[in-house]
């Protein structure tokens, strides 16, 4: 129980673990390179539209057990919000149709048997072929393993499996899709209740972890970039931030909670997932009509995803490499666009700000899969966390926060 944990990164990866370590009485420090904690999980007031935004949307579901552990853990379980029931909302654009599918609770898919439950102008039979990516192993594409057309692919499966891998469907690898559909659609309903960090992801996923940390004395410095690990044949002897040098005792241990391409900077041999997708998120400053469902699908669109906030709608495009690139202008009145269509709001632009993340996952192929480094390194005091780590699910909050977890338990049953 003696040594110190040096948690490299104040991610969702390290703050998780960093909440685990605390908890077992370890002692802990947490150094982040940034002035904020979160990764990618974060919030802040942007004076473009005069509010508090996130700089993405991120949905998690009422299976996600490491994620409400976390929050629960943390007394903040109740700040996210959703229906009582597994419900999802859609809308095609290209004929102007909407339906809600409505899930079961039970394991069982007894929805799938209810027309006006199930996705329209499709059958019980349509619904078979999934199994099979719920076996798939490693090396398979989607695309390898089901047919990507039909009603029922693109009404259901292709929008879930981009929003979960960011990437298009058939180039993903088909054991992560088959783990989202593992621990969603084929756990029932009382797994695919949606939920949303309502007051914004930096309130709900963060905040209550910094208060939560400080309250047991965990130290975290921001703006604390590491430079280098000083490495040993068996173990890591030193971290280099620059102005100062942390000499490894020898019951001290690391956490590196970094992304891949930080990591594979700091640890040369280390193989780690090189290729990105981009997400594109908008946000605009205006009031949701009642009509609009706190989540809203969207088919044949540039939209894919519409979120309804108090005074505030936001959308957010998965795999969005092909937007990068356009004027900011430009695409905000065209995502505007499939908005007020879809929602019944004005044509008029509102108030709005995009945010753009490059490098927001790995690309989820069967190729960058395999580049997914485990927790544990050949140094037995150096541990690896982060969605990009082996956690056999895709990049996500839920990923993150076990692969936190994971990196914890290794250190905390070490002799």
């Amino acid at each position: 129980m003696s040594g110190t944990v040096h948690i490299i990164g104040a991610g969702l990866a390290g703050l998780s673990a960093a909440v685990r370590l605390s908890a077992r009485g370890r002692t802990v420090v947490v150094h982040e390179a940034t002035a904020f904690a979160g990764g990618r999980c974060r919030s802040y007031h942007d004076a473009s539209i005069g509010m508090t935004i996130d700089n993405g949307n991120h949905l998690l579901l009422s299976g996600n057990r490491a994620a409400l552990d976390y929050l629960r853990s943390l007394g903040a379980e109740d700040r996210l919000v959703g229906p009582s029931n597994a419900e999802f909302s859609f809308v095609d654009l290209a004929g102007d149709r909407r339906w809600t599918l409505r899930f079961n609770d039970g394991r069982i898919p007894f929805w799938v048997l209810d027309a006006k439950r199930r996705v329209p102008d499709t059958n019980v039979l349509d619904y078979l072929p999934l199994a099979r990516l719920l076996w798939a192993g490693r090396g398979k594409t989607v695309g390898e393993v089901i047919a990507c057309k039909g009603v029922l692919y693109d009404r259901l499966v292709e929008p879930l499996l981009l929003a979960a891998l960011n990437i298009d469907a058939p180039l993903g690898a088909a054991r992560l899709a088959g783990a989202v559909i593992r621990e969603t659609l084929a756990s029932g309903g009382r797994a695919c209740r949606p939920l949303i960090a309502r007051d914004g992801l930096g309130p709900t996923l963060v905040e209550p972890a910094l208060a939560h940390l400080k309250a047991r004395g965990v130290e975290v410095h921001m703006e604390h970039q590491l430079r280098s690990v000083q490495l040993g044949a068996e173990r890591a002897e030193a971290l280099d931030f620059g102005r100062e040098t942390l000499e490894l005792g020898r019951n001290d241990t690391v956490i590196l909670a970094v992304p891949p391409y930080i990591a594979a900077g700091l640890l040369r041999e280390l193989v780690v997932p090189t290729e990105f997708r981009a997400i594109v998120n908008a946000h605009f400053r205006i009031a949701p009509p009642a009509t609009l469902p706190p989540i809203l699908g969207v088919l044949n669109a540039t939209v894919q995803w519409i979120f309804a906030f108090p005074g505030r709608v936001s959308v957010t495009v998965s795999a969005g490499d092909r937007l990068i690139d356009v004027p900011r202008e430009e695409l905000a009145r065209k995502i505007w666009s499939d908005v007020a269509r879809a929602s019944g709001l004005p044509p008029e632009l509102p108030p709005w700000q995009i945010v753009r993340e490059r490098r927001a996952t790995f690309a989820a192929t069967p190729a960058q899969d395999a580049r997914r480094p485990g927790a544990a390194t050949r140094w037995h005091n150096l541990v690896l966390a982060g969605d990009w780590t082996d956690t056999g699910l895709p990049a996500t909050i839920e990923g993150a926060i076990r692969s936190g977890n994971r990196a914890a338990e290794i250190i905390a049953n070490r002799p």
